[in-house]
């Protein structure tokens, strides 16, 4: 069987790199984009390389960025944007492969296997996409060249910013074996401290580590990065037309102040379930498992799921449900910082079974009814009444995630 040939490629400070492209009188200076400080969620989100070198870092709370770059300019994040540059850059991609896979907003795969003669060599793929980005869409890129999704990823983090590491299958043991364990993707720091007591500490020990032990130890998830770290058994680059089968549908948001009581935490609830319900809607999907995380003003969290009878997309559901389990696991004495709910066990509405007591054709109509009206006169022309509670609710900080 031939060997691929996959890049990966990583938009250097994404973030901040498209912020810099917007305004070009900040690219000589230290940027960071941050939250808003009066609404609590004020942090780094994202740096460019002058404030990197300051010692700025992702997740850095504003004020201990200013003390470490006192010069550091701090612009709010503008994810519409974001979004358009980054499908940009993958129209770029497509026009290399018919295999391109998104691995986030910035990082993509793209299999040149059957492709890059019509570049030359591989290299010269790269380095043209590299260019191009450059000098069409503002920002630079880095892009690992390799065999797999596992060495092409690693070859993009080794050299940034604006660069190209390649990583062929004669050499990858030489060139990546002594480096951590935590180098790939798959190992985070719970797993990595798990192998760590075993004494493994880079990836050539992990990799000549007996696999039996492995496999006893981790499973299946063990044994698979084990292999892909031997150079054997990593997944294909999946097609630019294939549709990501969605997981999960998410929302979360800090609070503009603590959540103190009950009522207080029916109305983020419910606001943050009408969403949900909406994205279920729109990609005509229900769900039965509802899962609940709370972040307390101690910065602790607890989280706790629950798998109700029907499918649902409706917020009223998924509101109901969502109290019941809040009620269960907030201890009253608490003051909540942050929430986070989402609907997994998903399915396509056409498909899902009905119940022969609900009424659920009826909260279709009225579901479909408002969503026309908030499409035409936007989510605000139509809300629940509960919901709306603006000395709370704090949408800068709203977390939209699809395929958690």
């Amino acid at each position: 069987m031939k060997k691929r040939i996959i890049l990966h490629c990583d938009v250097n400070n994404f973030f901040a790199s498209v912020e810099c492209a917007l305004n070009p009188s900040l690219k000589e200076l230290p940027v960071a984009v941050t939250g808003e400080k009066s609404k609590r969620n004020g942090i780094v989100i994202a740096k460019n390389n002058i404030a990197k070198s300051f010692g700025v870092a992702t997740g850095d709370i504003i004020y201990k960025a200013k003390e470490k770059c006192p010069d550091l300019i701090c612009v709010r994040p503008h994810h519409d944007i974001y979004e358009k540059f980054s499908k940009n850059i993958r129209h770029i991609y497509e026009e290399y492969s018919d295999r391109v896979e998104p691995f986030s907003i910035d990082e993509c795969w793209i299999d040149i296997t059957d492709t890059y003669k019509f570049w030359g060599t591989p290299f010269n793929v790269a380095n043209e996409i590299r260019k191009r980005i450059k000098d069409e869409i503002g920002v630079t890129i880095s892009i690992g060249l390799s065999f797999s999704k596992t060495f092409s990823k690693l070859g993009s983090d080794m050299k940034k910013p604006d660069a190209i590491t390649e990583i062929p299958y004669e050499t990858f043991k030489q060139q990546t074996y002594h480096l951590p364990i935590n180098s790939i993707i798959g190992i985070g720091k719970k797993l990595e401290k798990k192998l760590n007591r075993m004494n493994i500490f880079t990836l050539g020990e992990l990799a000549n580590f007996d696999d039996k032990i492995i496999k006893l130890k981790f499973g299946v998830i063990g044994e698979n990065l084990q292999q892909k770290i031997r150079g054997i058994g990593d997944d294909e680059v999946e097609y630019s037309t294939n549709t990501r089968k969605v997981k999960s549908i998410g929302n979360g948001t800090t609070t503009i102040v603590d959540i103190k009581n009950i009522n207080e935490m029916k109305s983020v609830v419910m606001y943050l379930c009408d969403e949900i319900a909406t994205r279920l809607r729109r990609k005509n999907l229900v769900g039965c498992t509802l899962s609940v995380s709370l972040r307390k003003s101690d910065l602790t969290w607890s989280g706790k799921s629950k798998t109700i009878s029907e499918y649902t997309n409706t917020a009223k559901d998924l509101y109901k449900n969502t109290m019941d389990i809040i009620s269960k696991m907030w201890d009253n004495y608490s003051l909540i910082r942050s929430i986070r709910i989402s609907v997994s066990n998903l399915q396509d509405e056409n498909e899902s079974q009905i119940s022969l007591f609900n009424t659920t054709q009826n909260k279709e109509r009225l579901n479909k009814a408002i969503d026309k009206i908030r499409e035409k006169y936007g989510y605000s022309s139509i809300k629940p009444l509960i919901a709306d509670n603006k000395t709370l609710i704090n949408t800068d900080s709203l977390r939209l995630d699809d395929n958690d």
